[in-house]
């Protein structure tokens, strides 16, 4: 079923009271990523929606924006070979910026600091917006996120404490092509070259965990770092090891603690970014 309208939703949800409902946000361009977060939901809750929204306060270059995949035709075709179940919300802008497309301001505190929050500023205040917007609106038990992009994850999980709201948020792991390559809806942007191209992203986080015990943070990154200046194709943004509770990139180990691995990287304008555990 697609819905486009908040009002035809309401009207759906008045006559499905006491469901469990699962929340699947997306900004379309759907793939197997998704697909893996659809199926759990619709294994776990009564009611299983996707939103597709293509969100422009979570943009810092319109460039970005203006270029992001849109195929909501494929994406239900998609959505409907997964489960007729699914509920399908697709508003248009106004149904979640009814005045003016512009962002609140939350204290993510040190999550939004680094990585993503350091090189997309308003970045995380632009999906705080609309989920705290698509909440409201969907009203869901659960809600699933992927971890390819984990530091969104974490201020998701900040973002529902400050608001207070009692929505479960379930991570799931990160979908791959068969070269380790993250799925992501930017990949429809790569040519099948460049796709394969892209694996050294994959690789790069590989090489990161597979010397991480017995290599210093320095060490990791030089190789990282001049492995990136040797591909013409690239350009790399940053590359960060941070531990998993503070998001806070480090230069030196501590023990007991978990670290992550992240990347981000232009290929040929195309940005790709993706993360590892490393132990």
């Amino acid at each position: 079923m697609l819905i486009k309208t908040k009002q035809n939703y309401i009207n759906f949800l008045s006559k499905n009271t006491k469901k469990v409902i699962g929340l699947v946000p997306t900004m379309g361009a759907i793939h197997e990523g998704h697909g893996s977060l659809i199926r759990q939901s619709l294994s776990e809750c009564d009611i299983t929606v996707v939103t597709i929204f293509v969100n422009p306060t979570q943009f810092n270059n319109p460039k970005d924006l203006e270029k992001y995949p849109r195929t909501l035709n494929e994406d239900l075709r998609i959505i409907h070979n997964i489960s007729e179940d699914v509920i399908v919300f697709a508003p248009h802008v106004k149904e979640i910026y009814p005045e003016t497309i512009t962002s609140k301001q939350f204290d993510f505190g040190n999550l939004s600091e680094f990585m993503e929050g350091q090189h997309r500023k308003g970045h995380f205040d632009g999906v705080g917006t609309v989920l705290e917007n698509i909440f409201e609106i969907i009203k869901p038990t659960k809600a699933y996120f992927g971890e390819k992009d984990f530091q969104q994850l974490a201020i998701v999980k900040k973002l529902v404490e400050i608001l207070k709201l009692n929505i479960e948020i379930i991570g799931c792991k990160t979908f791959r092509e068969l070269n380790g390559l993250a799925k992501s809806s930017r990949n429809a942007l790569l040519t099948t070259e460049e796709k394969e191209y892209a694996s050294e992203i994959y690789d790069s986080l590989i090489h990161a965990r597979n010397s991480f015990e017995n290599s210093t943070i320095e060490e990791i990154k030089e190789v990282v770092f001049n492995k990136f200046k040797t591909l013409d194709k690239f350009e790399l943004e940053y590359f960060e090891i941070a531990g998993e509770h503070d998001l806070v990139p480090i230069n030196t180990k501590k023990p007991d603690v978990k670290y992550r691995g992240f990347i981000a990287a232009f290929l040929n304008e195309v940005r790709l970014i993706d993360n590892m555990a490393l132990n």
